[in-house]
């Protein structure tokens, strides 16, 4: 007798339990293969726009380019046009401090980085929760193939206690207990590979994370040299001025 044919021996509510768990197990393959093509593709845009950005590329030309197809960008991109969008409205501005700047700028990026991840993690957590309850959903369904096979039990019990009795009983107890475990069987197998990809995809996600905030640390510190030149610059060109007036005065 093969799995199959157990399978049509048992009871209706194990057939149930297994007919969900065998939804649970195609819903979750499928949110398996999706996310590790998104996250696949993710890292692969962050990779082509960090070499971009770190070619040489002038910040304004690359923002430039981003715009040109705004509703299209998503990961690092996105993070960077939303970074220097908001930098660009303040520094024109010409009201804010430095520091304010780089506050705001960041608060943005940071808010853009959180929008990212959730596009990431969407669907993650339900294929934790079919690691979680899927093998109770199989131990649930033995139980009630287990009461079942009592129940027949007690329908055929007799009097007699002798050798052929016992035997009867036991094929009755038998077949009726291997078909329920089929149930705790299928449940692990529908939990085990949730639960490693679960694992597998949260550590995915973090390592992202890591590198979305590795990269707005080192796009602000950019940022933040780019400001304070142009202090610089203004104030040497201020401080020749002034010399300049001063000889002339002489």
């Amino acid at each position: 007798m093969n799995v199959f044919d157990l399978f049509l021996e048992t009871n209706i509510l194990v057939q149930i339990s297994i007919f969900i768990l065998i939804g649970f197990s195609v819903l979750s393959w499928s949110i398996i293969f999706h996310r590790i093509f998104v996250l696949s593709s993710a890292q692969r845009k962050l990779k082509v726009f960090e070499n971009e950005f770190w070619s040489g590329i002038d910040l304004s030309s690359l923002y430039q380019k981003a715009a040109a197809h705004r509703n299209k960008l998503n990961g690092a991109e996105q993070i960077f046009y939303v970074g220097f969008k908001e930098f660009s409205k303040l520094y024109q501005t010409k009201h804010c401090s430095p520091e304010t700047m780089m506050s705001r700028t960041l608060d943005s990026m940071h808010t853009a980085i959180n929008i990212e991840l959730k596009s990431l993690e969407d669907y993650i957590p339900l294929i934790g929760t079919i690691g979680s309850i899927s093998p109770y959903l199989g131990l649930f369904g033995t139980v009630l193939g287990i009461i079942h096979v009592f129940i027949e039990l007690g329908k055929t019990t007799t009097t007699t206690n002798n050798v052929a009795t016992q035997m009867m009983h036991m094929q009755i107890v038998a077949p009726g207990i291997a078909e329920s475990l089929i149930s705790t069987a299928i449940g692990l197998f529908v939990a085990i590979p949730a639960v490693i990809a679960f694992n597998y995809l949260t550590t995915q996600i973090n390592n992202m994370d890591q590198d979305y905030h590795n990269f707005i640390e080192e796009f602000i510190t950019i940022l933040y040299h780019q400001i304070f030149f142009n202090i610089d610059s203004a104030l040497n060109k201020e401080n020749q001025y002034e010399e300049k007036a001063y000889q002339k005065h002489d």
